[in-house]
């Protein structure tokens, strides 16, 4: 635990705090999204400039969330602002298709090497569940396994074990609802697995064989602690899913960030299907399942109807269209370099701070991602991930500390950079944090005192 001294949020935050207590007026809790932090209240947004957000109090604050990692180049990004204005006079959206959905499936049906063919929707949520049903329609079967801790959307079957599972009367895993009163029987449906247990993994896809379609996997599960996959893990999972016809679906709707092919090239895993979103959208609403052409074939052909029907009255909008093309176009490859070298940089940036106060914190990542983790050992599994009350409080009094600092870091989610930062930028990020701990004691500082 720690102690600071306690500052005047409402004096500091007036206008945030006048917009919060509107909020109550018209939506539970206040806030229109789960996501929102509100400790002790929202900080809400007046624009964004480049890697910056300047909230509605005039503060202006270095973005590491980017909403929730989506901003590859920061607020406002001109080719990007440019196009969709030009683009707005001519149309929104359609019923009829546009040569902007082709331009964009071309792009990323030519970067990704697991995506022959790729349809569009509206959100990450949607585009795993298209996946999941993709997978059933192709191997016929209804179950799907899952790594305990991984966030993959609000889909009934995708949510079930992202907090884990619990033991049934037999002692075996069962995984665990994520809302009171969904369906029962969802969870039957469901196998939740350990993240980088190899020889478990290829136990319980083996005994289960005959009824699961996909084993749904993100390359490197940020609410599981953002770990890195070992390639013993990668190999196996991909040998026994291939030997019972199980289909790999990769879920990099947040990952894809982490390399010009995605986080799947990066570590050697070749999935079925891939799902992506955020980033692709250029700061606009977006989602895709792509993957294989035969397996991609259940959402329809020419002269057959479709096993899996897939709409969505805003999917392939010429605005997330336009919008996620020329994004990833800027995308090139340099850019993903630069993006790695700052990561590396900020991410030795902080473990030094952290060795030089011999504190409680250690970092894990790859890429433009990272997290900080109250714990004086990266985390190798989502259970060692979950923090403790104490934990989360001092993870909380971080991030408002280095939000007077000028900072805006997530605390309970992946950081992430933005094109426009700069190495001064991140500079910024290790001094707040370095002063953050010059200034808190921990418990385990104390005593060794």
């Amino acid at each position: 635990m720690l102690t600071e001294p306690a500052d005047d949020e409402e004096l500091v935050h007036s206008r945030s705090v006048d917009l919060y207590q509107r909020g109550h007026a018209v939506f539970p809790g206040g806030v229109t999204r789960a996501t929102i932090d509100k400790d002790p209240h929202p900080i809400y947004a007046a624009r964004g400039e480049g890697a910056y957000l300047v909230d509605v109090d005039d503060a202006r604050l270095l973005d590491l969330n980017n909403n929730f990692t989506t901003l590859l180049h920061g607020h406002g990004y001109d080719p990007v602002m440019e196009a969709v204005s030009a683009l707005l006079s001519t149309g929104t959206c359609f019923s009829n298709p546009t040569r902007h959905e082709i331009a964009l499936a071309e792009l990323l049906t030519s970067r990704l090497p697991s995506v022959d063919r790729i349809r569009f929707v509206n959100t990450g949520t949607e585009a795993v569940m298209f996946a999941i049903k993709a997978a059933r329609a192709f191997t016929g079967r209804s179950a799907i396994a899952r790594f305990a801790g991984a966030y993959h959307g609000a889909y009934d079957w995708a949510e079930a074990g992202q907090n884990g599972f619990e033991a049934d009367d037999a002692g075996r895993r069962k995984a665990r609802l994520a809302y009171q009163g969904a369906p029962s029987a969802v969870a039957s449906d469901v196998l939740v697995l350990d993240f980088n247990d190899a020889d478990a993994v290829e136990d319980a896809l083996t005994a289960n064989a005959d009824r699961l379609a996909a084993v749904l996997i993100d390359p490197m599960p940020s609410r599981a602690g953002l770990i890195a996959p070992t390639q013993d893990f990668i190999d196996r999972l991909t040998t026994v899913a291939g030997r019972h016809g199980i289909l790999i679906i990769a879920d990099e709707v947040l990952n894809l960030r982490q390399s010009f092919a995605g986080a799947s090239a990066r570590y050697g895993l070749k999935p079925d299907l891939l799902v992506a979103g955020k980033i692709i959208g250029g700061g606009f609403p977006i989602g895709a399942v792509g993957g294989r052409a035969n397996v991609m074939a259940v959402f329809g052909g020419d002269r057959r109807s479709p096993l899996v029907s897939q709409g969505g009255t805003f999917s392939a909008n010429p605005v997330s269209m336009v919008a996620g093309r020329v994004a990833m176009e800027a995308a090139t490859p340099e850019m993903f370099d630069r993006l790695e070298q700052q990561g590396d940089r900020l991410r030795e940036q902080l473990a030094q701070v952290i060795r030089k106060h011999r504190a409680p914190f250690s970092v894990t990542g790859a890429a433009s991602l990272f997290r900080l983790h109250p714990k004086p050992e990266p985390p190798r599994s989502w259970a060692a991930a979950v923090q403790t009350p104490g934990e989360v409080a001092t993870m909380r009094s971080l991030s408002r500390f280095l939000r007077d600092e000028g900072v805006l870091l997530p605390h309970d989610a992946a950081a992430c950079l933005s094109s426009p930062m700069t190495d001064a930028d991140l500079d910024l990020m290790a001094a707040a944090f370095d002063k953050f701990l010059a200034n808190h004691r921990f418990a385990s500082q104390e005593a060794q005192l």
